[in-house]
């Protein structure tokens, strides 16, 4: 009887199977991984590092004008060298719109990541009823688009339109108006920490769930109450993922640009220069200087970085330091 012929890799029958040499074999499995890499990175190139790059080019151009800038070649593009950036840096309404946003973000970090630490601390507790659903009550308003939640805040802050402010003129309380002066800075900092708060909880609490339960017992054990639980072993053991969110707060704090867009028809606290990305918006598609923006735009995203980089050194060697101890 014969013995059944293999058949190869190649379809022949009877051909004999040529292994490849572990030379061959060893390339091909160093180079697989950079194949993986080749989409993610061709997108990254060119959505995100082209555009970038061409914004730093604009950046030291400028539009130089001839006479009265009519007619073909009145209006040429040459180099400008550092002269937008100069000019960005004796900007007073990108520089009091940076000062605003301070202030902003000094009302919504501490108070977003403390009600996201609150939260998670209590969802995280034993005698904690209904937590799936709190959880998504919680974290439901960060799905919600930030245009749709300013509107949504907007209509409520309007005294003709607002339910509450109905409630406030039947029992003869105050009514004040929140889209005025500095009343404004909180509403502005109550959309934020209401769509945040969700996001940065569930970050918190995945990290309490990863603790390990003999942590718990054993400091039980000791007579721990649950409170010097939660603050001498939950808060400690969960610091990296307040510094991560910190770093995201701050990003975002930093990049506020949709919440006093929507808000501005409505009230004329808002100019159209509130924050350094409105500021931006303006000059790029409402003056028609994309040059003068694009390097407004590449010192904000220098100063997001010189900011986030130097908190997460700070923070790095604060926890050296303690780990040295």
């Amino acid at each position: 009887m014969k013995s059944p012929v293999r058949r190869t890799s190649y379809g022949v029958k009877g051909a004999p199977y040529a292994h490849p040499s572990p030379t061959t074999a060893l390339k091909r499995a160093r180079s697989a991984p950079y194949f993986f890499l080749v989409p993610a990175t061709l997108l990254f190139l060119l959505f995100f590092a082209l555009p970038i790059g061409y914004a730093v080019w604009l950046s030291f151009r400028k539009v130089q004008v001839s006479g009265l800038g009519l007619g073909a070649g009145a209006r040429e593009e040459v180099w400008a060298g550092l002269e937008n950036y100069t000019d960005a840096l004796s900007d007073s309404e990108l520089l009091n719109g940076a000062l605003r946003v301070l202030g902003y973000g000094c009302i919504v970090v501490p108070v977003m990541l403390g009600l996201a630490l609150l939260f998670a601390l209590m969802l995280d507790s034993e005698k904690v009823r209904l937590a799936p659903f709190t959880r998504l009550a919680i974290f439901l308003p960060y799905a919600v688009p930030g245009v749709v939640a300013a509107l949504l805040w907007g209509f409520l802050y309007l005294p003709d339109v607002s339910p509450f402010y109905f409630v406030l003129d039947e029992f003869g309380l105050p009514q004040p108006d929140l889209l005025d002066g500095g009343p404004l800075y909180l509403a502005l900092s109550n959309i934020a920490v209401w769509g945040g708060t969700g996001f940065n909880m569930i970050v918190i609490y995945t990290a309490l769930r990863a603790i390990p339960a003999e942590v718990y017992e054993a400091a039980k054990l000791d007579g721990a109450t649950p409170l010097q639980i939660a603050l001498r072993i939950k808060i400690p053991m969960v610091a990296p993922s307040l510094v991560l969110t910190f770093f995201f707060s701050i990003i975002a704090t930093l990049q506020v640009f949709s919440e006093p867009t929507v808000l501005k028809p409505l009230t004329n606290s808002v100019s159209t220069t509130w924050s350094p990305l409105m500021k931006v918006y303006q000059d790029a598609f409402g003056n028609g200087d994309i040059h003068a923006a694009a390097a407004q735009a590449t010192l904000i995203a220098l100063a997001t970085l010189v900011l986030s980089f130097g908190f997460l050194r700070a923070t790095n060697r604060r926890n050296k330091q303690e780990a040295a101890r």
